[in-house]
């Protein structure tokens, strides 16, 4: 994984209403209730019990849905980062690798 690790709720969509195209979903962690338009709420699915950078997400989404490769690793990007901002996925930090030794 080359860039930024996520993750999400182990069921981010638990309690989340399809409303003509959009996701209708209520976090109960920040009690805030967010409208979700595609992709987000798939990325929530590829995240669901598990971690990704974008081109996982990205890997795991195209299993599913048609997906047009031009510039989709950035929307991806764009929505994880809108995601991060809403709370409803956030970074892994992963202490460093380097022991010091040459």
């Amino acid at each position: 994984m080359a860039g930024p690790v996520y993750t999400a709720d182990p069921d981010p969509l638990a309690g989340a209403t399809a409303l003509e195209g959009l996701v209708i979903l209520f976090h109960a962690p920040s009690g805030a209730t967010h409208i979700l338009a595609p992709p987000a709420p798939q990325i929530l699915e590829a995240l669901s019990g598990q971690v990704g950078d974008a081109a996982a997400i990205l890997a795991r989404i195209s299993e599913r849905f048609e997906v047009d490769g031009r510039g989709a690793a950035e929307a991806i990007e764009a929505r994880l980062a809108e995601l991060e901002a809403a709370g409803l996925v956030w970074r892994l930090t992963f202490p460093s690798l380097n022991t010091g030794r040459g």
